[in-house]
């Protein structure tokens, strides 16, 4: 591969809107392991939050991809591939960003999720507490007008 082509291939990969219209892989092989990665995408993208006992596989999945996109992107950088193998190399670093970013847009929008629901119903809680306790509320009727009017 000619050192300008390398380059291309390069600045192909790191460009900002590289993964516009880029399709996610249907097989990749990731630390020796094939995974079929745009179903395993698409499956978790199916769901509105991560379970909590999927959160663990989802964080796996991208170590290994981050993982798989260095090594891919140093190949191309060591120059020691043709130009159509440096092509397929960039081709895949692509669609591994592509499946990277579908999978990072779950992480932190459903934990702050997550974390507001919890919030909201540790609130409501408390309040009902309180209201107990206060002497606001009849346990009962539920009405939050208890011992008022008597």
């Amino acid at each position: 591969m000619q050192e300008f082509e390398r380059k291309q291939l390069l600045e192909r990969i790191e460009r900002e809107g590289a993964t516009v219209g880029a399709e996610i892989p249907d097989e990749i092989t990731v630390q020796g392991e094939d995974i079929d990665l745009r179903s395993f995408v698409f499956e978790i993208k199916r769901r509105d939050t991560v379970p909590a006992g999927e959160r663990e596989r989802v964080e796996q999945a991208k170590r290994n991809l981050r993982r798989e996109r260095i090594e891919r992107k140093e190949r191309i950088e060591d120059g020691g591939v043709s130009y159509e193998e440096g092509e397929a190399l960039a081709e895949a670093v692509i669609g591994i960003d592509r499946a990277l970013n579908a999978l990072e847009q779950l992480g932190p929008a459903n934990l702050e999720q997550e974390a507001k629901t919890q919030e909201t119903a540790d609130q409501k809680r408390w309040m009902k507490f309180l209201r107990k306790a206060l002497g606001h509320e009849d346990a009962d009727s539920g009405t939050g007008r208890a011992g008022r009017g008597r």
